[in-house]
């Protein structure tokens, strides 16, 4: 056997680790997104609605703390306009359509996907996988329950 490496291993062995990498998000993704589909039991007091949104918001806003620490103020401009859309989209279905949720965390869910393919805020390899699948999850969820016909305003 020759102790030296073909172009074909390298490119072999930076694929595998790739794949294998995202498993993990994806499968913590669906932990986080069942724990966020079910969230308002926690919250008894406030609506559905109000719950779902809180939870919009607060995954839309965890971008610019990326921003922040990425360091680049045209991604820190870009991240806290992105989050304030979600922030309206959220703070609209508290009292408009719960469709809104569906559309705001699959809408996330899109960006997230964008980046993770490209890499615009800096150092979040894992988020972005992670928090599809969450926001995925969450708007499957919502989306059941609407057609189920849960009430999501008291």
């Amino acid at each position: 056997m020759s102790s030296q490496r073909r172009p074909a291993d390298d490119a072999a062995a930076v694929v595998r680790p790739v794949r294998v990498a995202l498993r993990p998000p994806g499968l913590w993704g669906l932990v986080f997104g069942a724990g966020q589909a079910a969230s308002p039991l926690a919250f008894w007091w406030l609506s559905t609605a109000t719950v779902y949104a809180l939870g919009l918001v607060l995954i839309a806003s965890v971008y610019i703390g990326f921003a922040i620490a990425d360091g680049r103020r045209s991604v820190l401009v870009v991240e806290t306009s992105v989050a304030t859309v979600f922030v309206i989209v959220a703070a609209a279905a508290v009292t408009g359509s719960p469709w809104l949720l569906v559309v705001g965390l699959a809408g996330h869910g899109f960006k997230d996907l964008w980046q993770h393919r490209r890499q615009f805020v800096a150092n979040t390899r894992w988020w972005p996988p992670f928090c599809l699948v969450v926001d995925w999850v969450a708007a499957t969820v919502i989306a059941v329950e609407i057609v189920a016909g849960v009430h999501f305003h008291h």
